[in-house]
């Protein structure tokens, strides 16, 4: 299996016309895991490779009010070389960014129109750009009316500092909700939903996914690997953030289906991690599971995934393991 793909697979955003690459570098572990150093080679490693996909939020780092991996990525693109005009840059608003000890009622976590556009100028500071490709809402926020939301978002989009909305961690309703309003206001509609989804948890299938494929978002996976539990624990439990009494004990709570995994994974003849990134790959909504790489060499070794093909068989095998939620509501719960 080659290490990167000869020809990258790029893939629309649900509906829109923008295109990504079918794995999303994720950079959580910018500043807090990775040093400055380390998360410039990566990211330098997943351009050369075609992965132009980059995922960040205000909040990263989380040094309150700091933007700390905003910050990173800014320096990053300030070396020039079009590093900037070659990625397609997302990032996130919603928690608070206040420092320490600033009391601000509006800086909690929320989404009014205020705070929207204000943490939005101040990431386009710390990522040393003009724009955002990808501006998406961290979480929902149900206390504020969607059309002030909206309308905050469409002020930044006439003001050219952002292309494209999108929500992470709403409900399939929420969905529903934002574009509908769009519907009837005329204006930007949600091109790409980040949710939790991996095989350990398959909740959304019942009905975010549908909602996403209804209204032709894109999804965007986050922990495709359950925070290390895919990824081949059982062979190295005793290593990192494995022997951590947290993994630990998720490990003994879920050792039998595990187990099962680990085996299907040797038949397969992949890695554990492959095989997971491969299963969400599979699934027609998604667009592209986000990765968190902390080294060059963890990033290069999820790379084979975007060309691992499983077969009906092996899908099957895995569904038995990990039969998730039943299927798209109502019908995995009433006739």
């Amino acid at each position: 299996m080659r290490l990167y793909p000869q020809v990258m697979d790029y893939r629309r955003l649900g509906n829109s016309g923008l295109r990504v690459s079918p794995l999303c570098l994720g950079t959580m572990n910018f500043g807090p895991h990775s040093t400055e150093a380390e998360s410039f080679a990566i990211m330098d490693a997943a351009l050369e490779a075609g992965v132009q996909f980059f995922d960040t939020a205000d909040v990263y780092g989380w040094k309150p009010g700091e933007g700390v991996t905003e910050s990173i990525l800014g320096r990053w693109f300030a070396q020039g070389g079009l590093r900037r005009e070659k990625t397609v840059l997302a990032t996130k608003v919603y928690n608070p960014m206040n420092r320490d000890g600033v009391n601000d009622p509006n800086d909690v976590r929320l989404l009014n129109a205020r705070k929207i556009i204000r943490n939005c100028e101040r990431s386009l500071e710390r990522l040393q750009t003009d724009y955002i490709d990808l501006y998406q809402m961290h979480h929902i926020d149900r206390d504020c009316p969607v059309d002030e939301i909206l309308m905050a978002l469409e002020t930044l989009h006439r003001q050219g500092k952002i292309r494209y909305i999108g929500s992470s961690n709403f409900a399939g309703w929420d969905i529903a909700t934002f574009n509908q309003e769009a519907v009837h206001r005329r204006s930007l509609r949600l091109i790409s939903e980040q949710s939790i989804y991996n095989l350990e948890n398959r909740a959304i299938e019942a009905e975010v996914i549908p909602a996403c494929r209804h209204y032709g978002l894109g999804l965007i996976p986050w922990s495709p690997l359950a925070g290390g539990l895919l990824g081949g624990v059982l062979e190295k439990q005793k290593e990192g953030r494995r022997a951590s009494e947290g993994m630990q004990k998720r490990i003994e709570a879920n050792r039998d289906k595990l187990g099962k995994w680990e085996t299907l994974c040797r038949e397969v003849g992949q890695p554990p991690a492959l095989v997971a990134l491969a299963w969400l790959l599979h699934n027609p909504v998604v667009t592209a599971p986000i990765i968190g790489p902390r080294t060059i060499n963890q990033f290069t070794e999820s790379l084979p995934a975007i060309d691992l093909q499983l077969s009906k068989e092996t899908l099957g095998k895995i569904d038995e393991i990990f039969p998730g939620p039943g299927g798209e509501a109502p019908l995995n719960y009433a006739w």
